[in-house]
Formats: structure tokens, C-alpha cells, sequence
């Protein structure tokens, strides 16, 4: 199986935080999948803690600009990866969010890989490293609000695809 492409300032266990969570499903397409997740305007159709967005176009490409509010977050966001079904072994989604300031700001990497599996299935894998003092109380924090809240993305997108 793929896995992220991570900067090397960004490597999971190097930063404050890091998330990790896959669904592996039968019966969906890697397209279908893509459609869902590249459409920032349509995350809050399937995911309840994304808000707000702020965007111009209808999909995500690599070096776009988008803001939106998640987990009580503001964040303004730039596609660092894009790679679509079919150019590559998976699809490929990143970006770089950040909020705040000095003490306060955040940074992360947040990234999705989309991958077909044999036996019709899908592996929807997304994976995110944070840095700064917001992202250390968040590791502190028990369960991992992070965790949890990207599990709900990943179930959201399974149930919406299955309607």
C-alpha cells in the first residue's frame, strides 16, 4: 500500500501532533471518492466540522488557496499536492493550513491519499501533522480530538457515496 509524501519538516513523530486514520471499503471507486474530497464545498454536506468555506472554484488543484473553520480552527489553506485518479498508483490531496499567530499559530499537513485495492476495494487514507502550541494541547488531549474528528470525515464520505 502508498503512503503520504510528507516534507521533511512535517515527518509524523518530528512535530507537536500528528492524526492517522483509513477506511478500507468495498464498493466504491477511487473517482467517486476524489469528487467528494477535491469539492471543498461540499465537505459540509458529509462533515460537520468543516465551515465556512471560502473558495472560488468548484475543485481543488495544486497551488489553490481556500480557507475554512474546523475544530473551532480558522484556517487559511494552499494545495501543496493534487494528483488525480489515474495519474499515479493513488490520488493524492495535501495541504498546508495555518491560523494565528506568535504563540498561537498552528501549521499543518493535512493529506489524503485514495487508493484501489483488489476484491473492489477502496482505501481512503488521510494523515495529518501539526505543529505549534495549539497542536501541542491537542496531543495532550484525551482521546485525540483529531483523531476522532477525522474518523467522522472518513465515515462521512463512506456514508454519503453509499446513498
Amino acid at each position: 500500500m502508498e503512503s503520504i509524501r510528507w516534507p521533511e519538516d512535517y515527518l509524523p513523530g518530528m512535530t507537536d501532533n500528528f492524526a492517522s486514520n483509513e477506511v478500507i471499503v468495498q464498493g466504491l471507486s477511487v473517482e467517486d471518492v476524489w469528487a467528494l474530497l477535491v469539492n471543498p464545498h461540499r465537505w459540509p454536506e458529509y462533515y460537520a466540522n468543516a465551515s465556512d468555506i471560502r473558495f472560488s472554484n468548484d475543485d481543488l488543484k495544486e497551488g489553490d488557496v481556500f480557507f475554512f473553520r474546523t475544530f473551532g480552527f480558522p484556517v487559511d489553506a494552499k494545495v501543496t499536492e493534487c494528483v488525480p485518479p489515474g495519474r499515479e498508483a493513488c490520488a493524492r490531496l495535501a495541504w498546508h493550513g495555518w491560523c494565528g499567530q506568535g504563540k498561537d499559530r498552528l501549521d499543518v499537513i493535512h493529506a489524503w491519499l485514495i487508493e484501489e485495492l483488489p476484491h473492489n476495494r477502496v482505501r481512503i487514507l488521510t494523515q495529518e501533522s501539526q505543529k505549534g502550541e495549539p497542536a501541542k494541547v491537542l496531543a495532550k488531549t484525551h482521546p485525540n480530538p483529531m483523531v476522532a474528528g477525522h474518523q467522522d470525515w472518513l465515515e462521512g464520505i463512506v456514508r454519503a457515496l453509499r446513498k
